[in-house]
C-alpha cells in the first residue's frame, strides 16, 4: 500500500494520493490527489498533459470504484504545466468547476494582453541584469506561447480562491513566491495540508521572478521566506506535497531551508563586496557552468536575492549604461 495511503485511512476524509514517479524536473514524482467529501471527490491538482499521468489518475479512480464523473471540483495550488496539464482533458470529459488563485487566471487563460506584457517584462529585465543575449531562448518559448495562445488557453470559467476563503472544509492560505498565484488548502478538523510546491523534502523549490498583473516585478524571495514562515507556523500533522514524499516535519525542514536562504544572500554580499557588481556576473560567478545551463532558474534566483538584500538596506543599485549595478552598504 501507498504511504500516503496508509497515512491517512484513519481521518474522516480519504486522501487518494495519485503520484507518478518521474525524473521530470528531478523532482521524483509529480503528485496529486483525490478528496473524498462524501459522495463526491475533489481533485486537488491536476499533474502533467501525459498519457502516464492520465493513465495514472484513471488507474486510481478504478481502484477505488470511481469514474471521471464523480469529480465534482478541482483545486489548483498553482497553473504551472506540472499541476494543471490534465485539466483541458478532464473538462473534455465533463464540466467541472475549476478553483485557483486570481493571479492564475490570466496565465491559465493564456490571456494575450497578459503575455505580451509579461514578453516585454523580461526583455527588459534581462537587459537591465547585463545579460546580453542569453535570454534569447527564453523570448522565443514566450513568443511561441502568444502565437498559440488561443490553443493553450483553458476554456472554462475559473473561480478564485485567495487567504481567508474556505472551500469543502479546506482553508484557503496564499504561499507565494515560487509562483505569484500558490495556495495552499489546510484540512484543521483532520491536520493535513495540501501544500503545493511551497516547500519540497530533499529538493530545493526555486522563487521565480515574475510581474504581478500590473507589470511589476514581485519580490520572489521575501514572499517565499514569508510563505515559509507561514507553512511553519501551522498546526498540522502532514504535509502533502506537489513533490517527493509527504512532509511530517515542516517546522525543522522549513527552518533549514530559510537558513539555506541566508547562506546564500551572504554569499551573494560577499560576492558584491569583492567587486562583482552586475547581476548576470553575479549570477556566474555563483553558479558556474549552470548559468548557461538553467540560465532563468539561476536569474531569477539571483534577482529575487538581489531584491531581498536591497529592502533590508544591505544593498543598494545605480544604472549606468541601462544596467543595474549593486554595491554593499556600510555595515556599521
Amino acid at each position: 500500500m501507498n504511504k500516503l495511503e496508509h497515512n491517512h485511512t484513519m481521518t474522516d476524509r480519504a486522501v487518494h494520493p495519485v503520484i507518478w514517479d518521474t525524473d521530470y524536473g528531478m523532482v521524483g514524482s509529480i503528485n496529486f490527489y483525490l478528496l473524498d467529501t462524501g459522495g463526491s471527490l475533489v481533485l486537488i491538482d491536476a499533474g502533467l498533459d501525459s498519457d502516464e499521468c492520465r493513465t495514472r489518475l484513471q488507474s486510481e479512480l478504478k481502484n477505488i470504484g470511481a469514474t471521471v464523473a464523480d469529480i465534482s471540483r478541482i483545486l489548483l495550488t498553482h497553473h504551472h504545466e506540472d499541476h494543471a496539464g490534465l485539466v483541458p482533458w478532464l473538462l473534455e470529459q465533463q464540466n467541472i468547476p475549476v478553483h485557483a488563485h486570481p493571479d492564475a487566471v490570466p496565465r491559465l487563460k493564456a490571456d494575450r494582453k497578459f503575455l505580451e506584457m509579461r514578453l516585454e517584462f523580461f526583455r527588459t529585465l534581462y537587459r537591465e541584469m547585463g545579460c546580453g543575449d542569453m535570454g534569447a531562448a527564453r523570448f522565443e518559448t514566450l513568443e511561441e506561447t502568444i502565437r498559440d495562445a488561443d490553443e493553450l488557453a483553458l476554456r472554462t470559467e475559473i473561480r478564485p480562491l485567495e487567504e481567508g476563503d474556505s472551500i469543502c472544509r479546506l482553508d484557503v492560505i496564499e504561499t507565494p513566491g515560487h509562483s505569484p498565484d500558490c495556495i495552499s488548502f489546510v484540512d484543521k478538523r483532520n491536520r493535513f495540508v495540501f501544500s503545493g510546491d511551497v516547500i519540497l523534502d530533499g529538493a530545493s523549490v526555486n522563487a521565480l521572478i515574475d510581474p504581478d498583473l500590473d507589470g511589476n516585478r514581485l519580490p520572489s524571495v521575501s514572499q517565499q521566506r514569508q510563505s515559509l514562515k507561514k507553512i511553519s507556523g501551522l498546526d498540522t500533522d502532514v504535509l502533502l506535497p506537489g513533490h517527493r514524499n509527504e512532509i511530517r516535519n515542516h517546522r525543522e525542514l522549513a527552518a533549514e531551508k530559510i537558513a539555506r536562504m541566508d547562506r546564500k544572500d551572504v554569499r551573494i554580499l560577499d560576492l558584491i563586496r569583492g567587486g562583482t557588481h552586475v547581476p548576470a556576473e553575479i549570477a556566474q560567478a555563483y553558479y558556474g557552468k549552470k548559468y548557461h545551463a538553467v540560465f532563468p532558474l539561476i536569474m531569477s534566483e539571483i534577482i529575487g536575492h538581489l531584491d531581498f538584500l536591497e529592502s533590508e538596506g544591505k544593498i543598494s543599485k545605480t544604472m549606468t549604461r541601462g544596467i543595474w549595478h549593486y554595491r554593499a552598504e556600510s555595515s556599521d
